[in-house]
């Protein structure tokens, strides 16, 4: 079972020693979420750090708000950051659930969707190398461009991934609930005609270690959920013993994920070595 990290947004400044660390340990990737009302580091730019700070370990949005961006220019960073990294970059994209991103960003929340089918469109083309206008590069190293996974909860998310992407992220369902959403995005896939198999991600939070690193996981998630009424459920989720890090590795594991990311919350760099240390118990 791959198994990756999620980045925590806290201490920017610490992220390449969590990339160092990450990269010496057994984790498979490296991500960061996105907001634009919000104090996170803007996330290509930070794994544009992370994976020069790194050779081996994956990058990954996680996920990226793509209908608050400027596609061509998107097209571009996804592209150069697919470079700069030899390969190593995964876009996860999401559609959005916070109005106030979209008011900031000028652009219409009601339209997410549909914005977002259009917005692939454009890139998926920039990326194969014909011209949008004028030519935009540089040419991704993968051909077609990075791999893309959609993230989302609504049966569109899975109608996408058929169409446009290499695969689903999902995140806060249980491992039962996983494993529906799971079969409903490869019964999309079949259903669309596409070869081989959708590459699928489960995503939990995570704190190991002392109670103010558990402390501070869960106070950074509620005021990242506070918008939602589920934020205390979210933050009382969180995986916080090994042995509860083994068990939801190995249940995403048993519904099919060819890969979990555990989300860390708390800044602390020490959570690194203990995520690790309790996969190999």
């Amino acid at each position: 079972m791959k198994v990756g990290l999620g980045l925590p947004i806290a201490d920017p400044g610490s992220l390449s020693a969590w990339a160092r660390r990450a990269e010496d340990g057994p984790f498979t990737t490296l991500a960061m979420l996105d907001r634009l009302v919000y104090d996170n580091p803007e996330p290509l730019v930070t794994l544009a750090a992370v994976a020069g700070a790194t050779s081996r370990i994956r990058v990954m949005t996680e996920v990226l708000i793509v209908p608050t961006r400027e596609t061509p220019l998107l097209a571009k960073q996804a592209a150069t950051l697919d470079l700069i990294s030899g390969g190593r970059f995964t876009l996860g994209i999401g559609v959005g659930a916070r109005e106030d991103d979209f008011r900031a960003a000028g652009v219409d929340y009601r339209r997410r969707g549909r914005r977002l089918d259009e917005q692939m469109a454009v890139l998926r083309h920039v990326w194969s190398g014909e011209p949008y206008s004028v030519d935009i590069g540089p040419a991704p190293v993968r051909p077609g461009g990075p791999e893309v996974l959609f993230g989302g909860f609504v049966p569109a998310t899975a109608e996408r991934v058929a169409r446009w992407g290499d695969g689903f992220l999902g995140s806060m369902f249980s491992p039962e609930e996983m494993g529906r959403f799971f079969r409903t995005v490869e019964r999309s896939w079949q259903e669309a005609g596409r070869s081989g198999g959708p590459r699928l991600v489960a995503q939990a939070n995570v704190a190991l270690g002392p109670d103010r690193v558990v402390d501070e996981a869960r106070q950074a998630v509620r005021a990242y959920y506070t918008f939602v009424a589920y934020r205390d459920r979210v933050a009382e989720g969180m995986l916080t013993t090994p042995e509860a890090v083994l068990r939801a590795v190995s249940a995403f594991g048993d519904i099919g994920a060819d890969e979990v990311m555990l989300y860390c919350w708390s800044a602390d760099t020490g959570q690194v070595d203990r995520i690790a240390e309790a996969l190999h118990r």
